[in-house]
Parts: C-alpha cells; sequence; structure tokens
C-alpha cells in the first residue's frame, strides 16, 4: 500500500509539474490535468482553484530551473573534445547537480502542497485509482512479453 501511495504521489507530482499544465482547458475541448484529477477524486471548486495557484506559482520557478539545466548540459556536452577543460567540466557538472537538487525540492515541496489541499478519503481514492493502473500496466507488460 506504501508502494502504491509513492507511486501514485509520483504520478501526480509528475503530471502537475509538467508546463503543459494550463490553467484552461486543452485546445479540442480536452479537460486539463487539474479537472481530470478533480473529476477522479473529486475536487472541490475551491480545490481546484488552490490547486491551480500552487502550480501557477511554482512552475515559473521551475521552468527557468529546467532552462538554467539544459543550458548546463549544453555546456558540459561543448566539453567533450580533445582539448577538454576537466576544471569545467567538474564545474558545469556541479552546477548542475546543484540545479537538479533544486527542481526536484521545488517538485516535492509542490507535491506536498498539492497533496495538502485533498482530503483523506481523495487521497484514499487517488491511492486506488493508482493501484488499479498499476495492475493494468503490469497485465499488459505481462501481455507483452515473449513466449506468452
Amino acid at each position: 500500500m506504501k508502494l502504491v501511495k509513492i507511486i501514485g504521489s509520483a504520478l501526480v507530482a509528475f503530471s502537475l509539474s509538467m508546463p503543459v499544465f494550463a490553467q484552461q482547458a486543452a485546445p479540442g475541448g480536452q479537460p486539463d490535468q487539474v479537472s481530470q484529477l478533480a473529476e477522479m477524486v473529486g475536487l472541490s471548486d475551491t480545490q481546484q482553484t488552490e490547486i491551480r495557484g500552487i502550480i501557477s506559482e511554482m512552475e515559473g520557478e521551475i521552468g527557468e530551473l529546467r532552462q538554467n539545466a539544459q543550458g548546463l548540459q549544453q555546456a558540459l556536452q561543448a566539453e567533450i573534445k580533445a582539448d577538454y577543460d576537466e576544471s569545467a567540466i567538474r564545474e558545469n557538472a556541479e552546477e548542475l547537480g546543484d540545479v537538479t537538487g533544486e527542481i526536484a525540492a521545488l517538485s516535492a515541496l509542490m507535491q506536498a502542497r498539492v497533496d495538502a489541499v485533498f482530503t483523506e478519503e481523495q487521497r484514499d481514492e487517488l491511492d486506488r485509482r493508482m493501484q488499479e493502473m498499476q495492475q493494468q500496466m503490469q497485465q499488459q507488460q505481462q501481455m507483452m512479453q515473449p513466449g506468452q
């Protein structure tokens, strides 16, 4: 049960940290992920507004850090050459580690803040849904294994 909760929380955090998370419905009339989550666990309008506020507040900072990380990754790649500069590689790698750590921390904080918006019943429902999804994925994997 604890593993399912961790997986569920990770999926929620991952989906909530995606920049595609718009405040309005996606093009083509598809509901955004907050609306889908609202349908899944029965979020109130107030809860949806609160979650959207959390995402809006944090996604800018996370987005900037992701861009910074991409730049650092490119700088590391540029140093892979015959006349490499070890100190530049180490400096960029250390900074990339710091930025990546900050992204992970902010994502976890966002996840915790969103989780605090849920009621216990909503968390239980999310856990139940995540268990179902995990079982479906396992069944699909078993069906795709050769020799079965």
